[in-house]
């Protein structure tokens, strides 16, 4: 039986609905379900691969990396297939002791059927789910009560529209099954919506408000006990991102991360997503081809707490990277450079040392401290003058607490004593 440990996640989303507009938390994300779309491409490329070979990490590499970013514990979140949630989950005992939250790919549509030499994934999406819930909560079919905690029970549900109302109310229609399903089994789900895969659906010029609204009509009829815990949409810029926060503070949004990239793009859209409204944050790619994923995960919590601004930050990565003897793969002047017109972009400046040992990065949320040794990075920052730093109107300016501020900031807002 799983032991019960508080999760990250779930003091994160107590206080983000506790607190809409002034809460800072920030929940991140890995997703390492890519076995799920790209088959045995979805580890990435080997190290031993020599030119003109192309040669592919194991899935053992995978899940190794998997246990070493759980380990870390900057992530809240493991996004998992449902074959590795039952390797690491429930075999492997991997979460009992973690506040970090193991999920998985609940729903499997046609369009992440990337398969070399296929062409699924260029046809209008089709709904497809191969996941089993009692697989991913318990290990088989018909899952005892008391058997549910043993696995995982959140999972990412995902929906394509295409602006097609055949495809869409198929689609809608089955999103409608599993969330009964879900909540007759206890199993907690966040929503993926894709934008449109089949050319033209919508004009691109309104194409974010299209899936504003498609957003909001498809959850309205939804009782609070069937809707997700949070969304994972496309960035599509400031406008988009703050209609849909404002529209309802309670609809808890987050970015998915894309293609890799450039380190500046990743961290850029980190940064410009939060800044607009965003609460979450699921980058799978840009992760997995980091040339150094712990270091890159740190960077990614950093600027979500507020201590470094995205340019500082590629700066700050690469001189890590040098650190530890890992060539990057482009150079600092190209890292830095945007691929991505989606947004406004705008950095901060920071102080920033890596010295030979220090502790790590701390979590937003504290639930739970890491232990795992991983690269090092320390972020010099003004010292506060009193217990909670506050901005020069006298409100608490969360951007300057640390984790043990925050955390006792909150509890002492909801009430839970400080411990």
């Amino acid at each position: 039986m799983g032991v019960v440990v508080d999760k990250s996640l779930d003091c994160k989303l107590a206080a983000i609905h506790a607190d809409p507009h002034g809460c800072r938390e920030f929940i991140l994300a890995d997703a390492k379900d890519a076995d799920m779309a790209f088959g045995i491409g979805s580890a990435g490329l080997s190290p031993e691969s020599h030119p003109g070979e192309l040669r592919y990490k194991t899935l053992a590499d995978y899940r190794e990396q998997i246990r070493a970013i759980s380990r870390q514990g900057i992530v809240d979140i493991m996004l998992m297939s449902g074959s590795t949630n039952h390797a690491l989950t429930i075999e492997e005992r991997l979460f009992d002791h973690s506040h970090v939250t193991p999920a998985v790919r609940a729903n499997d549509t046609t369009d992440v059927h990337i398969a070399r030499g296929s062409v699924y994934a260029t046809e209008p999406a089709r709904p497809f789910r191969s996941l089993s819930l009692d697989h991913a909560m318990c290990g088989h079919l018909d899952c005892a009560p008391e058997e549910r905690t043993l696995g995982a029970n959140l999972g990412l549900y995902s929906v394509t529209f295409n602006n097609d109302l055949t495809l869409d109310l198929a689609t809608l229609e089955r999103f409608h099954q599993f969330r009964e399903e879900a909540e007759r089994k206890g199993f907690r789900y966040f929503l993926e919506v894709f934008d449109p895969n089949r050319p033209g659906a919508v004009d691109p010029a309104i194409l974010p408000h299209y899936l504003n609204d498609m957003i909001a009509r498809m959850l309205a009829g939804v009782g609070p006990a069937g809707r997700p815990q949070f969304l994972k949409i496309v960035y599509h810029g400031p406008k988009a991102m703050e209609e849909l926060v404002r529209y309802d503070p309670h609809l808890v949004v987050g970015i998915l991360g894309g293609s890799a990239g450039t380190t500046r793009d990743a961290f850029q859209m980190l940064a410009d997503a939060q800044k607009h409204g965003a609460r979450v944050a699921l980058y799978g790619r840009k992760i997995n081809t980091a040339e150094n994923q712990l270091a890159f995960i740190q960077f990614l919590r950093l600027i979500v707490d507020g201590v470094i601004g995205p340019v500082e930050a590629v700066k700050a990565y690469h001189a890590v990277l040098g650190k530890l003897g890992i060539r990057a793969h482009r150079p600092l002047e190209d890292d830095l450079r945007l691929q991505s017109q989606a947004m406004s972009y705008g950095g901060t400046s920071s102080s920033v040392v890596v010295p030979p040992k220090a502790e790590p990065a701390p979590l937003a949320c504290a639930c739970h401290a890491p232990k795992e040794a991983q690269p090092v990075i320390t972020i010099e920052k003004p010292h506060s003058k009193n217990g909670f730093p506050t901005k020069p109107d006298g409100h608490p300016d969360f951007a300057r607490m640390d984790v043990t501020q925050r955390l006792a900031y909150h509890r002492k807002r909801l009430g839970l004593g400080v411990s």
